[in-house]
């Protein structure tokens, strides 16, 4: 009698705890309102391919926290912030939920920007140690934060030893550099000066600027010599990747400054080799030109990524003009371009005017922007201070000012004088006071990383362009093996009521529970899919950004 009592309740037992897994792994995960932040997320730091799943955002050292308040920013600063880049712990949503960081040069050179280096296996003293640096990639690490460098390549600084000893006509380095007896008169591809008087006489090359002279990678010496640096960031430092500076510009043809031949072969080369040392070492690649230029350094394996400019532009004029189809065109568009591969998406970085500025200082315009961005194909990049709407116009100076952190005096960067002054601005947008908001810009950037990063569909679908009835409302679905998700964006100012949405395709006929996922107010609503297209019940208010989950109906 007792071992039959024991046996029904042991079987009671089982039946229990099978009930809670159930309830724990099937029906919460599928409950309305909840995003997948409770479960495991897509990606992972150990992935090979990380760069796939990642975030990015862009760091200018100098002006992004001041540790010691010299008023120049650091590399202890930038450690004392990550738990508000990504504090490690994918559940919580205090943190912006960034996983990869690019840091704008940080090697000794006599500029504040460092895009002249005269040591590359050093670091700037007014950025801190090495010790320091290798600190802050141990604990981005610990959070799940891959790092990446900006790896300045095509030249060198004036001041770089190797150019002050490549003076002497009979020195080793001197054909590390490109040189000239005479003037040969051509210009550079934006109109400039490329051939410099030396000191030593003769001219030599550099297409950016006198304090810049040209690289020759002609010359096997400078190769190696490259790539022995690049070894040393990736095996010794430990940081994750590069992001290539200038990289059309690295081998010339003569009057032939971009794209040539030589220098796909070059990068493909590098990464071949790099991946050796390091095989879950990525690099993305400054191509500054036309998709269809850039996109051959990916299809002949020369980079992991490029930056896809045509699109950041176009998103950019799609959002002011208000047009859905300037957009959702564009990202079909581009993404059929690069096949799904290599696309590293953005809207704006250090050399140009800030989101916020070319938006016409619209923050619901911006949150359209960052709504693309971060449901769309590829692998997206943030520039620091794009996520509260920090302003920012020429010169270069003014777009790369101290991050704004409150709205105590300098903004919170530091307890000094800071090097540069503060946008205009800044007592009101700055991460303090944004993160008070529910409805600030920040808090939206926080919540749609989150969302991105924890849904297949985004990392990993296919991009469907929808159409709608209404030319202001940009609509798109993204499809994965396990998820469909639509993303709807009110471009105007004015509300769209019942807009119905079509696309191309009839596999996705049939019923369906839609859960908003941005913003969770709203009552429940069912859509019925038939000859591809729908209609959504409610009434779409003006600025309106939502992300829906779409169940199939059982």
């Amino acid at each position: 009698m007792n071992k039959k009592r024991g046996l029904i309740l042991g079987g009671v037992i089982l039946a229990i705890v099978a009930a809670a897994l159930l309830v724990v792994f099937v029906i919460l995960p599928n409950l309305g309102g909840k995003v997948k932040s409770e479960s495991a997320p897509v990606y992972s730091f150990d992935d090979p391919d990380w760069w796939d799943h990642a975030v990015f955002y862009e760091i200018f050292v100098r002006s992004y926290y001041d540790s010691n308040g010299d008023g120049i920013g650091d590399f202890n600063g930038i450690t004392q912030k990550l738990d508000y880049l990504n504090d490690g712990d994918p559940n919580t949503s205090t943190d912006l939920g960034v996983n990869a960081l690019w840091l704008m040069p940080i090697y000794p050179s006599p500029s504040y920007h460092g895009y002249d280096v005269t040591d590359y296996r050093g670091v700037n003293p007014d950025y801190g140690t090495m010790a320091d640096f290798q600190n802050l990639v141990k604990e981005a690490h610990k959070r799940g934060i891959h790092v990446i460098l900006d790896f300045v390549i095509n030249h060198t600084s004036d001041q770089n030893p190797w150019f002050i000893s490549a003076q002497d006509p009979t020195s080793s380095y001197r054909d590390w550099y490109i040189w000239s007896d005479t003037d040969l008169g051509y210009l550079g591809p934006w109109g400039e000066t490329v051939w410099h008087p030396a000191s030593s006489g003769g001219f030599y090359y550099g297409i950016f600027t006198a304090q810049m002279p040209d690289l020759n990678y002609r010359n096997q010496a400078v190769t190696d010599e490259i790539d022995s640096i690049a070894k040393y960031w990736l095996t010794y430092v430990g940081v994750d990747g590069f992001r290539v500076d200038g990289a059309r510009h690295l081998i010339e043809d003569g009057e032939t400054q971009a794209n040539t031949p030589e220098t796909l072969t070059w990068f493909k080369n590098f990464r071949d080799q790099f991946k050796t040392w390091k095989p879950t070492a990525m690099s993305v690649g400054e191509v500054w030109d036309a998709s269809y230029n850039s996109v051959k350094y990916i299809q002949d394996g020369s980079f992991d990524l490029v930056f896809d400019f045509d699109l950041a532009s176009a998103i950019l004029s799609g959002v002011n003009m208000g047009s859905a189809s300037a957009i959702n065109g564009h990202i079909v568009a581009e993404n059929e371009t690069f096949k799904g591969e290599g696309m590293a998406t953005f809207l704006t970085n250090h050399d140009m005017e800030r989101v916020i500025n070319q938006l016409k200082d619209d923050p619901v315009k911006a949150g359209h922007a960052a709504t693309v961005l971060l449901t769309m194909p590829g692998t997206p990049f943030i520039y620091y201070g794009e996520e509260i709407g920090m302003q920012g116009k020429k010169p270069d100076e003014q777009l790369r000012t101290p991050m704004q952190w409150s709205a105590e005096l300098n903004g919170g960067f530091t307890s000094g004088s800071p090097w540069e002054y503060l946008a205009i601005g800044y007592k009101t947008a700055n991460v303090a006071v944004e993160s008070e908001d529910p409805a600030s810009l920040l808090s939206l950037y926080r919540k749609l990383i989150q969302i991105r990063l924890q849904h297949t569909a985004f990392m990993d679908g296919e991009y469907i362009k929808v159409t709608t009835s209404a030319p202001a409302l940009y609509a798109s679905l993204s499809r994965s093996q396990d998820e469909l998700m639509l993303t709807v964006i009110n471009l105007k100012g004015a509300e769209i009521a019942a807009p119905r949405l079509t696309f191309f395709g009839t596999d996705l006929e049939g019923s369906y529970t839609i859960t908003p996922l941005l913003t969770l107010d709203e009552s429940g609503q069912e859509i019925q899919i038939a000859n591809s297209s729908f209609t959504l019940s409610s009434t779409i208010p003006a600025g309106y950004n939502q992300i829906y989950l779409l169940t199939p109906k059982k």
